[in-house]
């Protein structure tokens, strides 16, 4: 400005009249040269084009209008029908908009399906100015008409499928719609879908054009409903609607978009949907859950199906998503239907080729590590409050099988990844593979056998465990006959199947057998004997026989104490001896053996093992029940950090860890703390095991604990009956697991005061426990004082007091019996003694009461 001024002054020659004109002239001059000529160019219309007839077409108001044109309601004076006419605005100005606007009008009239707004006429204007008519559709958006009528889940799918239908039209005309939102969809009066607004829509053969329009497009687009392709700019496809269908579908389920792109600058939001990744719909749901939230309208058994409707849509990688919308319907029928989805979530070898695609500088350094994490992920504890199991080198016992183990964990980045996203069951199949064409080495065959069944066992596979371990008995039978150290070690290890089956006897009948032999064949202080006589004290407690089991654990931890005895089996004897006298109420004791434990695992492992964190998870176990909860906290938060730093955050002994955890906070009733801790660990389950394995079912059972305190009982009877579910797959139906489930889901019945739906689970429940558990087993009498109590609410006097007399009686005759049953029953035995009028009982139980009360 200083050197306007000088030039100004010199220019006028001191004339200051004629300064002032040009000063003013520069001033109005800049004030146009600072808009843009579109700006300028729109003072010389008005707003929307005047309201005139187009030719039959009578205008009757305006609709709406955007930056790109002008839609009016109108009606067709020869027909009465009314339509929509578009109109586009400032065409001479917009090329590019003039051919948009063509090219939705091509597309239109491509279109004929009943879900997509029809094309009737298309002109111009006499001034050039392009226009058409489409049909007229009043109703609202997909999503407020889901917010009014709050339709279940079973028709939102419905919609959603007619939605698809719509979709796979257009992509069987070569038309990409590239703008699928809920606004683009329109629900009518009658319930009918429309799809609006194909604006952006592309011909799949003119694609290669797109490069140089990105960010018109990119203006356009709503960028919580783009694909990540979209927003990089990148080549689109039909999977890019797919993408945009997830996202629909994901909003449907949880009334919320999966990533929340409020007050984020367009970097930002685009930031967030090429890195991120959506959470699943159920944890969404889960976390929003009320009388209104879409919680209560379908089962969590059926969560996971819907998890990967929605993820598989809207996968980041589009050749990980649907190939098409036709295979997305179909998955969804297959839903509906109760069939197998086709969708799959990503497997091991999906995540380990991106992941070494990505870091092939880095594996290449790491991979000797990468390896002994996959030995330690597959040989990692199934029984967390355990620490039996060996390490990768002893359970195999060769160096041929060794190097066989080593061999099944390489495989380049076709098998190989990261631990945490390790997908042991690929390589226990490949090892399956392995072994079967090792006929030439029947021996090393024989030993594989045995492995691959007890990882198949901690994995939860026990049907197949059964068959790998059946054949490695068999073939040891062959060659080195029915009376060997190799025998004797098959019995073990199918000793400690049938235990995990609930086959009690049998597993009792295999130790025993096991113990004879190596009795017979091996030096008194051999290890084998002691693993042999430390299975059969497992199999006394598993079956609840503790005071059976303590003598039996107590011999084995004798014999492993020796000199030349191996303290890794010391330390699991040892701790299942900690166990029974836990179990039985002597936590004094417990205790001490669990820090002897501990102390051993650190000298052997260090302080930040895995080992080790199972020793404090038992410690903790403790504390949490003899009402120590701060401290029972602490020590599983330090085995979390433990497996944590070992395992990684993504893991199924991590998440186990979380398990114990939330058991804790919900003791201490820290409720939402537990239960976002309780379904982390569930996702990571879900993730490492599939859907159907005992820990997922451990897991649901906390998270069902959890929601039926804080009172959300259909969430709590989801989270019991597919527990239920899940035991009942794995152990056929018989395991007193599924009775657990059952009972728990009929105190939820019994809140909901459906008591003849308690009664029936309960009967049930004990109907099980009779067939896999002793008689006078803890849980039989638990099930029985809460059947009393159900028939005592129906006023059923008579069967109420058999029912809980007979589990009081149970109860009582166990080694530590948990007072607060006791209490329970005596309290409804009361009752049901006065209901059957019978006073001199009543006062003997209330003198009873007090003689304990003191």
């Amino acid at each position: 400005m200083d050197q306007r001024g000088a030039y100004l002054d010199s220019a006028c020659g001191g004339n200051a009249t004629l300064r002032g004109r040009i000063e003013a002239m520069l001033v109005e001059d800049s004030s146009v040269l600072d808009e843009s000529v579109a700006r300028v160019a729109k003072g010389l219309f008005s707003d929307a084009v005047p309201l005139k007839d187009f030719g039959p077409y009578k205008i009757l108001r305006l609709l709406g209008q955007g930056g790109m044109g002008v839609v009016y309601l109108a009606q067709r004076e020869d027909l009465g029908n009314q339509v929509a006419i578009k109109i586009l605005r400032d065409a001479w100005l917009h090329p590019s908009r003039r051919e948009r606007f063509d090219s939705e009008r091509r597309v239109l009239a491509q279109l004929n399906h009943p879900c997509i707004a029809r094309l009737y006429d298309a002109d111009t204007l006499p001034d050039g100015t392009p226009w058409f008519v489409m049909e007229y559709v009043e109703g609202m958006s997909l999503t407020d008409y889901c917010k009014r009528y709050k339709p279940g889940i079973a028709r939102k799918l419905q919609l959603f499928r007619t939605v698809c239908e719509a979709v796979q039209h257009a992509h069987e005309q070569a038309i990409i719609h590239r703008d699928l939102k809920p606004s683009n969809i329109f629900v009518k009066s009658d319930g009918a879908i429309r799809l609006l607004d194909f604006g952006i829509a592309k011909q799949i053969d003119s694609l290669e054009q797109q490069v140089d329009q990105t960010k018109a497009v990119h203006r356009m687009l709503t960028p919580a409903y783009a694909s990540p392709e979209q927003v990089r700019g990148s080549r689109i496809s039909i999977q890019t609607d797919v993408y945009s269908l997830g996202v629909i579908l994901f909003e449907l389920l949880t009334d919320e978009l999966p990533f929340d792109l409020s007050n984020l600058t367009p970097d930002e939001a685009a930031s967030i949907v090429v890195t991120h990744d959506p959470p699943k719909p159920s944890v969404v749901v889960r976390k929003n859950s009320s009388a209104d939230s879409p919680s209560g309208q379908f089962r969590r058994a059926e969560w996971p199906e819907l998890d990967v409707l929605c993820l598989t849509a809207m996968h980041k990688d589009p050749e990980r998503r649907y190939r098409s919308v036709e295979a997305l319907i179909r998955d969804i029928d297959h839903y509906r239907n109760g069939e197998p989805l086709e969708a799959r979530p990503d497997n091991f070898r999906y995540r380990a080729r991106k992941f070494v695609r990505r870091n092939r500088r880095m594996v290449a350094i790491t991979s000797a590590v990468v390896l002994l994490l996959a030995g330690v992920l597959v040989y990692s504890t199934i029984r967390i409050t355990r620490a039996r199991d060996s390490a990768l080198a002893e359970a195999a016992r060769t160096a041929r099988v060794q190097a066989f183990m080593m061999n099944l964990f390489e495989g380049g980045d076709e098998t190989a990844g990261p631990s945490d996203q390790m997908k042991v069951v690929d390589l226990v199949d490949k090892g399956i593979q392995e072994a079967n064409a090792l006929n030439s080495a029947p021996k090393i065959q024989a030993e594989l056998y045995q492995t691959l069944g007890n990882i198949s066992e901690k994995l939860g596979h026990l049907d197949q465990a059964d068959s790998l371990l059946q054949r490695s008995l068999q073939q040891r039978n062959a060659l080195f006959g029915p009376e060997s150290p190799e025998v004797a070690e098959s019995l073990v290890a199918l000793s400690q199947l049938r235990a995990d089956q609930a086959r009690f006897p049998e597993a009792e009948q295999f130790a025993r057998q096991a113990i004879e032999m190596d009795t017979k064949l091996l030096p008194a202080s051999h290890p084998a004997t002691a693993r042999a006589i430390s299975q059969l004290g497992l199999v006394l407690e598993d079956r609840g026989s503790y005071d059976q089991a303590i003598p039996v654990l107590e011999q084995a931890v004798q014999l492993q104490s020796a000199p030349d005895g191996v303290e890794a089996d010391l330390s699991a004897s040892l701790t299942e001896l900690a166990n029974c006298h836990y179990y039985s109420g002597h936590y004094e004791i417990s205790d001490k053996l669990n820090h002897r434990v501990l102390d051993i695992d650190r000298e052997l492992y260090g302080d930040h093992h895995p080992q080790v964190a199972n020793d404090l998870i038992n410690l903790g176990a403790i504390q949490l029940d003899e009402g120590h909860y701060d401290q029972a906290e602490e020590y599983d938060r330090q085995a979390l950090d433990i497996f944590q730093s070992f395992y990684g955050k993504d893991n199924a002994e991590t998440a186990s860890a979380m398990t114990l955890l939330g058991r804790a906070l919900v003791t201490d009733g820290k409720y939402a703390d537990a239960a976002d801790m309780l379904q982390q660990a569930l996702n990571t389950e879900e993730r490492v095991y599939g859907s159907v394995h005992p820990r997922v079912a451990s897991t649901l059972n906390e998270l069902g604990k959890v929601a039926q305190k804080q009172g959300k009982l259909d969430l709590a009877k989801a989270d019991f009956e597919r527990m239920a579910d899940i035991y009942r797959k794995v152990y056929n139906g018989k395991h007193y697991y599924i009775g657990i489930a059952l009972s728990n889901l009929a105190g939820v019945y019994v809140d909901e005061k459906q008591y003849e739906q308690a009664e029936k689970l309960l009967r049930e429940a004990l109907q099980l426990y009779s067939e896999t558990l002793p008689a006078g087993h803890l849980n039989v009498g638990i099930a029985r004082i809460r059947l009393g109590r159900v028939l005592l609410l129906q006023h059923n006097y008579s069967q109420a007091q058999t029912e809980t007399q007979a589990g009081y009686d149970i109860v009582q005759k166990q080694n530590d019996p948990p007072s607060s049953w006791i209490q329970n029953a005596r309290k409804d035995l009361i009752e049901e003694y006065s209901g059957l009028k019978e006073p001199q009982k009543v006062l003997e139980l209330q003198a009873a009461s007090s003689s304990a009360s003191e």
